[in-house]
């Protein structure tokens, strides 16, 4: 099973709106042809900071103007624009790893005390294909866990109105399935929208696009890479992606990019 990633929202700019505010400051912006929205507003959000438009624009194009940010360590200007993503096909483990970067991000994931997991997939490891003997092992962990799932599920279903289970039916399911879950494995494929902000972004490609040994972070890395260089290439301009030797993403920032 890969990840899959889909873009469900970005920031979107309303230049009419920065145009009036320009003109009733006697200013005017000479905008870079080509420019992407999300790049119109990383570049007027660091403009504004010195009202750097009209005669005290620097010849700067867009690109070299994010690029000078980048390079000043100014990106909290990036702060300003951002994209929501669903994700599906990936592992709690993963997510696991991936709530942990709360600065400039927001997470929605699928509850397991409201979401049956009686039918629940399960995301299997790369690396298992390595050794049959390993992968059995797993396979056979993975239906364990599952029919227990749905052995404590039906089990305490018949409890229902038992004392400590005497509770309104919401809470009553709550309750059961919170017990339930606590023997399906981190392996078990789930959803979660996720929020991030451009310098979020950045620095989660930095710190987790290119730990070898983490395979499905690597992925996931890639891809939302992909979707936002696309978006946005100058915002991720010192960024490649490169492939190791079993074939699979890596992302690489190259500081050489933003040299002068």
């Amino acid at each position: 099973m890969k990840p899959k990633i889909y873009l469900i929202g970005r920031s979107h700019f309303q230049a009419e709106s920065l145009l009036r505010f320009l003109q009733g400051e006697n200013a005017d912006w000479h905008r870079t042809h080509g420019a992407t929205e999300i790049e119109e507003i990383v570049e007027v959000s660091g403009r504004v900071c010195y009202m750097s438009f009209g005669e005290r624009q620097s010849p700067r194009s867009n690109a070299d103007y994010i690029s000078n940010l980048i390079r000043q360590g100014h990106e909290s200007v990036l702060e300003h624009v951002s994209w929501t993503f669903v994700l599906a096909g990936v592992s709690r483990a993963f997510t696991h790893q991936l709530v942990r970067h709360r600065v400039g991000f927001a997470f929605s994931q699928l509850s397991q005390q409201y979401y049956e997991e009686t039918a629940a997939t399960f995301v299997e490891p790369f690396h298992l294909q390595k050794s049959p003997e390993a992968l059995q092992a797993w396979r056979n962990a993975v239906a364990i866990s599952q029919e227990a799932y749905k052995t404590i599920l039906d089990s305490l279903k018949e409890l229902n109105g038992a004392p400590g289970l005497d509770l309104q039916q919401k809470e009553f399911k709550r309750a059961i399935r919170s017990a339930a879950r606590s023997v399906l494995p981190n392996a078990t494929e789930t959803k979660i929208v996720v929020t991030a902000n451009a310098r979020a972004l950045r620095y989660f490609f930095k710190v987790r696009g290119s730990i070898p040994g983490d395979l499905e972070m690597r992925e996931v890395g890639a891809s939302l890479f992909n979707v936002v260089r696309a978006e946005a290439p100058s915002l991720f301009a010192d960024f490649r992606l490169e492939t190791l030797s079993d074939g699979s993403p890596v992302l690489v920032q190259d500081v050489t990019h933003l040299e002068q």
